[in-house]
């Protein structure tokens, strides 16, 4: 095989149709659209969905979801990043905000398992994972719930 000898696959790839030249092509004068009305026209036809005026599908099922206004968001804290303070410090939401742990207190915070915590601590915080709790009281600290 040579370079010139190379060729796409069948059907890989397709004439483009060429619309209205002459009548002996098979698509001249009306070049396939057939006799007036909406899809003859340019920039005719519909939206996707429609319906020919009646109430699409999409706007007459119930919509979905739901939003719980009575939602808490915490700000998280893994025990990984507890450990840059020293023995014996009491961390509180008010510590962690100072030393840039946490952006917002938000609807409290809450201190998850992830990590391993080296230092004992008093941690003062709103809720704790189950890990966190015995994590922090392994390394012989203590909690406090808010």
């Amino acid at each position: 095989m040579k370079l010139h000898e190379l060729r796409p696959n069948d059907g890989a790839t397709h004439y483009k149709k060429r619309v209205g030249r002459g009548s002996s092509s098979g698509l001249g004068k009306t070049s396939g659209r057939g006799q007036k009305g909406q899809n003859s026209r340019s920039g005719g036809g519909t939206r996707l969905g429609f319906e020919g005026g009646q109430t699409p599908l999409f706007k007459r099922l119930p919509k979905k979801g739901f939003t719980n206004p009575f939602r808490k968001e915490f700000a998280v804290v893994n025990l990984s990043d507890l450990n840059r303070y020293e023995e014996n410090t009491e961390v509180t939401p008010e510590l962690l905000l100072e030393d840039k742990v946490i952006r917002k207190e938000l609807d409290g915070v809450k201190i998850l398992g992830r990590g391993k915590l080296e230092v004992k601590l008093t941690v003062k915080a709103h809720k704790f994972s189950a890990s966190a709790k015995e994590a922090i009281e392994a390394a012989g600290g203590t909690i406090e719930v808010i």
